[in-house]
């Protein structure tokens, strides 16, 4: 089974400051948290800024972070849960205003040309 990470409400996928630290310490990244003015950001140390809804959904790191926090690791705008899929299913996370669905080919009716 793999297992998927993904935001079930309007507002948009992102975690929280304490599940990016815990990600951080748990993949070696030494996250800084940075405040410019009004403008909160994570960096690498090298200075690159660093995203969490760049991560693979399927990260077992990230997996671990929102199994491990619970509600604690939703971001601002999110409640994120774990879908689980036998391995090898292909899927598609279908987003609308932040809220995301994961969805297989078993979840479409198709047609035949």
């Amino acid at each position: 089974m793999t297992k998927i990470v993904y935001n079930s409400c309007y507002g948009g996928f992102g975690l929280s400051d304490k599940a990016i630290q815990r990600y951080s310490d748990l993949a070696g990244l030494g996250l800084i948290h940075k405040r410019e003015k009004l403008i909160e950001h994570w960096e690498l140390p090298d200075g690159e800024y660093w995203w969490s809804f760049d991560l693979a959904r399927t990260d077992p790191i990230l997996v671990q972070v929102v199994e491990e926090l619970g509600k604690e690791a939703d971001g601002p705008s999110a409640r994120l849960y774990i879908d689980e899929l036998p391995s090898g299913t292909l899927y598609h996370i279908h987003e609308y205003d932040g809220l995301e669905t994961v969805m297989t080919r078993d979840d479409y009716d198709w047609s035949v040309a």
